[in-house]
């Protein structure tokens, strides 16, 4: 008997995930249609309507600013500082020249970094608000870009690198229309073609192996009125071709594999935060209504009369001169026409459930965004051990996120402004343009941002020290979760603080006993004075 063959399965039976989330057989999943296709097609076609949807929720929905800032707190703080962290022993110098070299380094980046003029294009930003920026834009927009120029040194700034950060709005695939109108109707218009025969993806061209080559970015947004004047494209090439340095960066947090473009984090919970931001405006607006005392009067009389001689105050006049518009408002008074009644369909509110319903769709938002309902909320009302591990959770994401934003912005930047530094001759790095390893060796950094802060740092710091004594974890490690610091840079920092406490609590301790010595001193000529003084008179005598 010949083997059936193998391939499909007899009508009406299923096999593996088919008896499960693939079945059109359960009558639960019959209705469930889905279909996913390219990054291209399932992202960029629809990140102009995220991206407009998230900015509207971030600037309406409480739950979605804090989701934004919250991350934004954590992640940059008041900026990441660079601290200098070459290979010594590749470089092979003492430990004395590295820490005079970093120190340099570090001086020489916070010249450039430090001011607002010096290193962003527009003068808007320092380094640190940049990262601010930059960070926000990113996660809001989906993705955020960075173009790096190069402008004449001045007299208070010797270097001329510039920075500009511009929206995800702006990098986009050229179209043939020159009118902004008639480009915001065609902008899902995503892909296209090169004068060079290479794909561009909602902006970003590719060559034949699918490696980004080049940027479009425009001079208008969609959607900008017609005055705002012609559109027009510049290509930015991704890499200089002389220097090998980038010419833009791109921060994007990718998802999927040949993805191109980033997403809004705010993507899978744009509804729900929707419909919660609807919720709350009718909560409020009928806890508003039902705060109202306002006197509806029936009355045969004209309605250009008053029978009862009432006035509104002078304070709450009427917005809506309009016969047929009626108003409420604390003591406000309406006269009705002949007939008319007012009737509220329920108004005992606001709702007893309120805040038990939104707490629970922050947990799922929260879940969603790796945020804790407590940090979402800003509300620590669970006992210690749940908060921290509420915090600990969180940490996890923002930790993640704050490597990648270092790879996709610092790190870069720092590499093109070291590589300006040591050509110009402002720091001594020799090897760096001639020996790779050499040149990474040069380019060690950490970047430090906020700590992830105690809820008990008595506990905390006892855990940590237990941690250290047995083997758990490294000083380095804990310097790290507890204060976002170096443990190396805080010995040294220590022994140079301990000598000067030691120098002065030596010197404390030395001018008590001087003065011991003389009071002891004056003590003893105090008792001898009367007693050579009477040996005296009796030799006289």
């Amino acid at each position: 008997m010949a083997d059936k063959p193998i391939g499909k399965a007899p009508r009406g039976q299923n096999t593996g995930y088919g008896e499960a989330g693939a079945s059109y057989i359960k009558r639960a999943l019959k209705g469930f249609t889905a279909t996913s296709r390219s990054p291209r097609e399932d992202i960029d076609a629809n990140n102009l309507t995220l991206r407009q949807r998230a900015r509207v929720l971030y600037m309406a929905s409480p739950i979605a600013t804090s989701a934004i800032k919250t991350n934004r707190t954590n992640v940059i703080g008041c900026g990441l500082q660079m601290k200098s962290r070459i290979d010594r022993e590749t470089l092979r110098i003492s430990a004395e020249a590295a820490e005079a070299w970093q120190k340099k380094a570090e001086a020489e980046f916070k010249l450039w970094a430090g001011r607002k003029e010096n290193c962003d294009a527009l003068g808007l930003c320092d380094f640190n608000d940049a990262q601010q920026l930059a960070f926000t834009a990113s996660i809001l927009s989906g993705d955020a870009f960075v173009i790096l120029k190069h402008l004449e040194p001045t007299p208070l700034n010797p270097y001329g690198l510039r920075f500009h950060i511009i929206e995800a709005d702006r990098v986009s695939t050229p179209t043939r229309f020159s009118n902004a109108t008639a480009n915001a109707i065609f902008s899902n218009m995503t892909e296209g073609v090169a004068e060079n025969g290479n794909k561009i993806y909602d902006g970003i061209e590719v060559d034949a192996d699918g490696k980004v080559v080049a940027y479009y970015i425009r001079n208008t947004y969609p959607f900008e009125p017609i005055r705002a004047g012609k559109t027009e494209w510049a290509r930015v090439e991704a890499i200089g071709e002389k220097t090998g340095l980038p010419n833009i960066l791109h921060i994007m947090e990718a998802e999927r594999p040949e993805q191109y473009r980033g997403v809004t984090y705010l993507a899978q919970v744009i509804e729900p935060l929707l419909q919660g931001r609807r919720y709350t405006d009718s909560e409020l607006t009928a806890a508003v209504v039902e705060s109202f005392f306002t006197a509806f009067i029936k009355t045969e009389a004209p309605a250009d009369e008053m029978p009862f001689n009432e006035t509104a105050p002078e304070d709450q006049s009427e917005v809506s001169s309009d016969p047929n518009d009626y108003e409420m408002g604390p003591g406000q008074v309406n006269v009705m026409k002949p007939g008319e009644d007012v009737v509220f369909a329920d108004p005992k509110r606001p709702a007893g459930g309120f805040d038990a319903f939104m707490t629970s769709i922050c947990k799922q938002v929260g879940a969603a965004l790796e945020i804790p309902a407590d940090l979402l909320l800003k509300a620590f009302n669970a006992s210690y051990s749940a908060s921290r591990a509420a915090l600990l959770e969180a940490w996890k994401a923002f930790k993640m996120k704050r490597a990648w934003f270092v790879a996709d912005f610092c790190r870069p930047i720092y590499e093109v402004w070291l590589s300006e530094a040591i050509a110009r001759g402002r720091i001594y790095a020799p090897g760096f343009f001639s020996d790779l390893t050499i040149r990474e060796a040069w380019l060690g950094s950490e970047w430090v941002g906020p700590s992830q802060g105690q809820l008990d740092p008595v506990k905390e710091v006892t855990a940590e020290k237990m941690a250290c004594e047995e083997g758990f974890s490294t000083r380095e490690e804990s310097t790290i979760r507890l204060s976002g610091g170096s443990y190396d840079a805080n010995v040294e920092r220590l022994v140079s603080e301990n000598k000067r406490l030691r120098e002065a609590q030596a010197a404390e301790e030395a001018a008590p006993v001087e003065q011991t010595e003389n009071s002891q001193l004056e003590a003893l000529a105090a008792a001898l004075v009367p007693l050579i003084l009477g040996k005296i008179k009796g030799g006289n005598s």
